[in-house]
């Protein structure tokens, strides 16, 4: 269920995530470029549907994939980059939305806004750079399963193998995307060597 990418361009580009030198405007862009190398993976084997348009020299029949099938949901704030890129791809596509933030005592997730569409029968396609302990992407997961989706998709940038063996054990009936897997997590729950918060580099959010 878990696919990790493995072109040399995607190993650049995490690398530099990972520079503190990588300014909030560049760090944003990466995490969209990012983004459209995992739905390249995730979309790779998508069924077309056949629509007839209207071209220079005439009504023309091709191969789309049916947008309005998909609801992409980032998990805020480090969602939002990816979201953007996506949508730009796939500008039919439906969002939602979920927030959570991290109790830094129990580093445990807590969901503080919820906001999704009608996702029954949809492809749900959740959008979360990283995965950590997977406490946070286990409960958006949870939700989301809870409006009844045909399929749920996860992409991810980066994650540590514990935080992945904690979604594979609670949700095998998922696939996820990963640009890269890490080394572990630290004693504080970070991932090593990871790029830091993601959320609070993009928007330059004071620690």
């Amino acid at each position: 269920m878990v696919t990790e990418l493995t072109n040399p361009l995607v190993k650049n580009l995490i690398n530099r995530l990972r520079s503190s030198h990588t300014d909030a405007l560049r760090f944003r862009h990466i995490i969209g470029e990012l983004s459209k190398l995992l739905a390249y993976e995730a979309f790779r084997e998508s069924m077309l549907i056949e629509a007839t348009v209207p071209t220079w020299n005439g009504n023309r029949s091709y191969g789309f994939i049916r947008e309005e099938e998909l609801v992409f949901v980032p998990i805020l704030r480090a969602g939002l980059p990816m979201l953007e890129s996506i949508m730009a791809l796939l500008p039919e596509a439906m969002s939602g939305f979920l927030a959570m933030k991290r109790d830094e005592s129990t580093h445990q997730s807590v969901l503080y806004y919820d906001r999704l569409p009608d996702c029954t029968g949809k492809t749900v396609v959740l959008l979360d750079p990283m995965v950590a302990t997977g406490g946070s992407l286990c409960d958006a997961l949870q939700v989301v399963k809870s409006k009844n989706p045909a399929r749920i998709v996860s992409l991810n940038v980066i994650g540590s193998p514990e935080g992945l063996e904690v979604v594979k054990q609670k949700h095998p009936d998922i696939t996820l995307y990963i640009a890269q897997i890490d080394k572990e997590l630290d004693a504080n729950k970070y991932i090593l060597p990871g790029l830091g918060d993601a959320g609070d580099r993009a928007y330059n959010t004071p620690e």
